[in-house]
């Protein structure tokens, strides 16, 4: 076997050292890391005594804190003062705990606050019911589903039933287009494949009916012959 040269020995030294450096280095991380691991905390210590963590106090919200959370919601969705009374409410329950004073307080505040923004125009709850009520009906709602819907936003039956009202003064309260539009919606009746129409009649009778729509109403156009049938019984130009 040939002789190395002292340049060729030289290197692998140099390689072996640099080689023993890295995994010593290797090592003092682990051992390190396995050190700060180990580390007892000063509870654990003998005689600590026990650390209790110390219980958050809630912070009543103000006024302030209300008015910006109630201009937030106003910027991105409109709301009924109901609804946005509920929203407020919530928050002001959340931050006062178990603090009845700072709950009445803050109900108080609420109440007044609600008040001021209807003065102001900034709460409509007559536009209001008359916005929701026709995006519903346009999307397939029954009167019935858009009556709950409205109720359920704080508004009172007779605030739902005047947006009613005003949507079949426009003309846009129809409930066999409302219907017709929800069989589109859910692909129902005419918009099923041909051969499976019989199979799923009752089941898109029910679902009709469980969307309040009237069962005489669903049985009619559940009868059209197809789609532009449908569409013409919508329109009101059935024969």
């Amino acid at each position: 076997m040939a002789r190395l040269t002292a340049e060729q020995a030289g290197c692998q030294d140099g390689c072996h050292d640099r080689k023993a450096g890295r995994e010593a280095a290797l090592r003092r991380r682990r051992q390190g890391r396995a050190a700060r691991g180990r580390a007892p905390s000063p509870a654990s210590l003998p005689g600590a005594r026990p650390v209790t963590p110390r219980p958050m106090t809630p912070r009543p919200l103000t006024m302030a804190d209300l008015e910006r959370a109630a201009a937030a919601h106003l910027a991105r969705y409109a709301s009924s003062s109901g609804n946005l009374r509920r929203i407020l409410l919530r928050r002001v329950m959340k931050a006062a705990g178990a603090d009845e004073a700072a709950a009445a307080e803050g109900r108080a505040l609420v109440e007044a606050l609600v008040a001021r923004f209807e003065r102001a125009g900034l709460l409509d709850d007559g536009g209001y019911a008359q916005l929701k009520a026709a995006r519903l009906a346009r999307a397939g709602a029954s009167h019935l589903k858009i009556r709950g819907w409205l109720m359920a936003k704080g508004l009172d039956r007779a605030e739902a039933d005047g947006a009613i009202a005003a949507l079949e003064e426009r003309g846009e309260g129809s409930e066999l287009k409302a219907a017709a539009a929800f069989m589109r919606r859910r692909r129902l009746g005419p918009y099923r494949p041909q051969g499976e129409r019989d199979a799923f009649r009752q089941k898109d009778l029910a679902a009709l009916t469980r969307a309040g729509f009237a069962l005489p109403l669903a049985l009619k156009l559940l009868a059209a012959a197809d789609v532009a049938a449908l569409a013409a019984m919508a329109r009101g130009d059935e024969p």
